[in-house]
């Protein structure tokens, strides 16, 4: 459940702190008062995406966040297969805008959007204004009825979608092996020349990495040679030497040490310095007398070095790299020797993982058959409880013509609104008002089929009015008695069906246009529906059905 929203700097809202509340949260107001706001930040905070003109004007920086409650254990464990944690039943996701780039946190820590998306998912689903057009598609269609069905459906389609890359890509082997004698002779000793030019390089892995470091100590040989012997000059022994000079020092510290611990210290750690630039010079010494900047040595280095160099330029960016070329050029060298018995396997497996497939799709078209009925009867109940009084909508399948990896079915809702009328498309028969109806019943049977908290309707009825609305109004109080229901209507039947009623109203600070949000009390939010039913004249009467609105969907609700 959203517990609340904090908006700063967004669009017409300077600072704003929604604290919504269980049931139905109604938010209503003018035309114009920044209601789409409220909904955009939302969809902002859970990863939608980012318009620079969203930033309010002379704003550095934008902020949206949303607080959940989430109690249910199965959601937590969803949430924590993603690396997100609950703490204290809470979760907190936020997004900050600065100029056109942006940070999404959740509990904190800095994610990527996708993440939030992916997680906002499990808690909250948004209804666009105009996402019931979304009907008209009938790909939408079967992505409805596979989330009613995802409990059983959900592992088949995986099976599927597996079986059916394994399919394609035995397929697109069968393709690539497609060709004649000629291609054939002409590939093969195309083949058999690269994997000779590999071969007779006789490789090493790791040698390239080898050959690199030595072709760099030849090439500086010079450079090393002298730096060492300057630095063996400066720290041996003789006169001015630095051993030399601290031999010197430890017999200064020699004489007086007896009398003071600390000078003993000294001289201790002035002893362990001699010892270790002793060692120091000896080894620098035997380094320099072993030294070998052999010229041929090197030119064999160079010339090794620029073979595999060229090897690289053509089979891989690693001698490992070309290894696994020449490996895969002999596999591929022995498949086309002896080509007619590769084609003859492959096509082989590609029957056996033609059947998989085919069987795949099988069961997942029953499954899906199964749950369209249940889903459209239910559906249909819904409709009726909408006004669509005489309804009958059902789903008819039929088969795809090119079986893909969701499967054979080509599926469509279809509906008839009228006695005597055939059933026909949703895009032949629904309005915008009808197709908004619609979508509302599917959501509400989907919200009993899943674990999702929170429902946000932005601008549910468009296109419906009078009774129709009142329907509409006892629908959306049914959805609320079992999930968090966050509205923003214009229809005052709705907005009475308030547990929890905001008002969203615009005004003038000093020079700047501002939208406040706040919470209505009983009174106020009558006030609120005599203004939705009467517009600008509130009178006595106005006020006097506003009242006895609210009292009748009270008495609903109860």
């Amino acid at each position: 459940m959203l517990r609340s929203l904090h908006v700063k700097n967004l669009a017409l809202i300077d600072e704003a702190e929604v604290e919504f509340g269980e049931g139905l949260n109604i938010l209503s107001g003018e035309t114009g008062a920044g209601k789409s706001i409220i909904i955009g930040s939302i969809n902002l905070a859970l990863g939608g995406k980012v318009q620079k003109e969203m930033l309010r004007e002379n704003a550095d920086a934008a902020l949206v966040e949303l607080i959940f409650e989430v109690k249910e254990e199965n959601i937590k464990a969803a949430l924590a297969a993603m690396d997100v944690s609950v703490e204290d039943d809470m979760l907190i996701m936020s997004r900050k805008i600065t100029g056109g780039r942006s940070v999404a946190r959740i509990n904190g820590e800095t994610v990527p959007a996708s993440k939030v998306k992916e997680a906002a998912a499990l808690l909250i689903d948004i209804h666009g204004q105009h996402e019931h057009q979304s009907l008209l598609s009938k790909k939408k269609h079967l992505e409805i009825l596979d989330d009613y069905a995802k409990t059983e459906l959900q592992l088949p389609k995986e099976t599927l979608k597996k079986d059916y890359r394994t399919y394609r890509a035995i397929e697109e082997e069968l393709e690539q092996n497609s060709m004649d004698e000629e291609q054939r002779l002409r590939e093969l000793s195309f083949l058999e020349y690269e994997w000779q030019e590999i071969d007779e390089a006789d490789l090493t892995a790791g040698e390239d990495e080898t050959l690199e470091s030595e072709y760099k100590k030849f090439a500086n040989g010079k450079k090393i040679v002298e730096a060492l012997s300057h630095a063996y000059e400066y720290t041996k022994g003789g006169a001015d030497g630095a051993s030399d000079l601290i031999s010197r020092s430890l017999r200064e510290l020699s004489a007086v040490s007896d009398f003071d611990r600390t000078v003993q210290g000294f001289s201790e750690e002035l002893l362990e310095i001699d010892n270790l630039l002793s060692d120091f010079n000896r080894e620098i010494s035997d380094y320099l007398q072993e030294a070998d900047f052999d010229e041929e040595h090197f030119f064999e280095t160079e010339k090794r070095l620029d073979l595999i160099n060229h090897l690289k330029s053509k089979y891989g960016d690693s001698v490992e790299q070309i290894l696994e070329g020449q490996k895969k050029r002999e596999e591929k060298i022995e498949q086309l020797k002896d080509h007619d018995a590769y084609v003859a396997k492959l096509r082989a497996e590609q029957k056996k993982a033609q059947e998989v497939f085919q069987a795949d799709c099988a069961k997942v078209s029953k499954i899906r058959k199964k749950y369209a009925k249940k889903l459209t009867e239910e559906v249909q109940k819904a409709l009726i409880d909408l006004n669509f009084l005489d309804v009958r909508f059902t789903m008819e399948f039929k088969e795809a013509e090119n079986p893909n990896a969701n499967g054979m079915d080509d599926a469509e809702f279809l509906i008839s609104t009228n006695p005597g009328e055939p059933l026909k498309p949703l895009s032949k028969v629904a309005s915008g008002g009808e197709l908004s109806r619609i979508m509302l019943a599917m959501k509400a049977v989907l919200a009993k089929n899943d674990s999702i908290g929170t429902l946000i309707f932005d601008e549910i009825d468009a296109g419906i009015s009078g009774r129709t609305a009142q329907m509409v109004s006892e629908k959306m109080n049914v959805i609320g008695k079992s999930h968090q229901v966050i509205c923003i209507t214009h229809l005052p039947q709705i907005a009475a069906m308030a547990d929890v009623h905001f008002l969203i109203e615009k005004s003038v600070v000093g020079e700047n246009t501002v939208s406040r949000i706040r919470p209505l009390e009983k009174e106020e939010s009558v006030v609120e529906l005599a203004r939705m039913i009467g517009g600008v004249a509130i009178t006595d009467t106005v006020l006097k059905s506003a009242r006895e609105m609210k009292e009748l969907a009270l008495h609903e609700k109860k």
